[in-house]
């Protein structure tokens, strides 16, 4: 069986993936609402194993270790991602890690080529929450199966940080699935295909 890689990630309408440390907008720059936590946690309901790169994944692990109640990094589509099995990708972090209650593994190497046997022998889907270095990579080989961006109300011009595809090539985008959470938000899934 080949398991289906996801790349899941969260924007700004203008496309940057976080704020930055002059921006004071909050988790989810504010505008998290009932049914975009219900559905993801619902996104995060089947059996899968994740995928981050070392530095989403050292990012995470300050996040959490500073996490409060209005930081949104306790909220329960969270834990249930960290409940899942998962693998880091790093040349660099060493084992044990402190990121989740399943079991993590820490891969070594060139991303592509431990993908692309990850996904040959998956019998689950894979999925990676942002981890942007390592999609853009993944996009570029064609490994990425589905996109799937939860584009937030807001622009963020002076503050934002992270271009959530900066890096990427060209795409042509076949729209999966979509749906307006909260009367705000969007959730877009799509086919990638190399343009």
């Amino acid at each position: 069986m080949t398991g289906t890689y996801t790349f899941d990630v969260f924007s700004s309408l203008d496309g940057y993936g976080s704020y930055g440390s002059t921006g004071d907008w909050g988790g989810y720059w504010g505008k998290q609402g009932p049914e975009l936590l219900e559905r993801r946690l619902d996104s995060f309901g089947d059996e899968q194993r994740m995928l981050l790169g070392a530095t989403t994944y050292r990012e995470f692990a300050q996040l959490l270790a500073s996490s409060t109640a209005e930081s949104g990094i306790g909220d329960l589509w969270v834990d249930r991602m960290r409940s899942m099995p998962t693998t880091v990708l790093s040349s660099t972090l060493r084992e044990p890690l402190d990121w989740s209650t399943a079991e993590t593994t820490i891969e070594a190497g060139d991303a592509v080529e431990i993908v692309t046997r990850m996904k040959e022998e998956s019998t689950v889907p894979l999925r990676s929450h942002g981890s942007l270095a390592l999609n853009w990579a993944l996009l570029a080989a064609g490994l990425v199966d589905r996109v799937q961006v939860t584009i937030f109300p807001v622009l963020t011009g002076r503050t934002g940080e992270a271009p959530v595809f900066g890096g990427a090539g060209d795409f042509d985008l076949e729209l999966l699935e979509s749906r307006t959470l909260d009367g705000r938000t969007q959730e877009l899934v799509y086919r990638p295909t190399p343009h």
